[in-house]
C-alpha cells in the first residue's frame, strides 16, 4: 500500500468570492437562491468535499465578481454557517460568516396557501423570529415557518 498523499485539486481563485462551508443538502439551493446559473463568470462547485468541522460540506467559487453583502446574506436563510471569503490577488482580503436579515423580501414562500402573498401579485414578506434554528414568521398571514418547511421562492 501506498503512502502517496491523494488530494482533490480546484483551481487558485485570483479573484472573486469563494462561499464555504455550505451544507451539502443546501448547496444547489445556493445556487439557484443567487442565480448562478445565468452568469456568465467563471463558476466552481464542490460539493461533498472533506471538511473537518461539518464532514461533508459544498462549497462555491466565483470568478472576477462582487456580489453585494445584502445578496450574500441571502444564503443564510439555508446555509446559516456559511462563510463568504473575498479573494483579490489569490489572497483572502475578507472573510466573514453570512448574518440573517431581521425582515426577508420576496426570498420564501409562503406555507399558507390562503395567504395573500400566494393569491395576489405581491412580494412575500418575512420576518425572523429565530436565527437558529430559522423560523420565520409571514408579515401578512402570521403563519410560522421552520427551517424544514422554507421554500424559497
Amino acid at each position: 500500500m501506498s503512502n502517496i498523499k491523494k488530494e482533490m485539486a480546484v483551481a487558485a481563485l485570483c479573484n472573486g468570492i469563494v462561499i464555504d462551508h455550505i451544507p451539502c443538502n443546501s448547496l444547489f439551493k445556493v445556487v439557484n437562491l443567487l442565480g448562478l446559473e445565468n452568469m456568465q463568470n467563471s463558476v466552481t462547485i464542490g460539493n461533498f468535499l472533506e471538511s473537518g468541522s461539518m464532514g461533508r460540506k459544498g462549497i462555491i467559487k466565483i470568478a472576477d465578481v462582487d456580489l453585494p453583502e445584502e445578496t450574500l446574506n441571502r444564503i443564510a436563510v439555508i446555509a446559516p454557517h456559511a462563510v463568504i471569503n473575498i479573494i483579490r490577488d489569490y489572497k483572502v482580503v475578507e472573510k466573514h460568516r453570512v448574518t440573517l436579515a431581521d425582515d426577508l423580501i420576496d426570498i420564501v414562500r409562503c406555507t399558507n396557501p390562503k395567504c395573500i402573498c400566494n393569491n395576489e401579485p405581491m412580494p412575500t414578506h418575512f420576518h425572523v423570529v429565530s436565527s437558529e434554528p430559522t423560523t420565520l414568521r409571514c408579515h401578512y398571514c402570521e403563519r410560522v415557518v421552520t427551517h424544514d418547511e422554507i421554500t424559497l421562492k
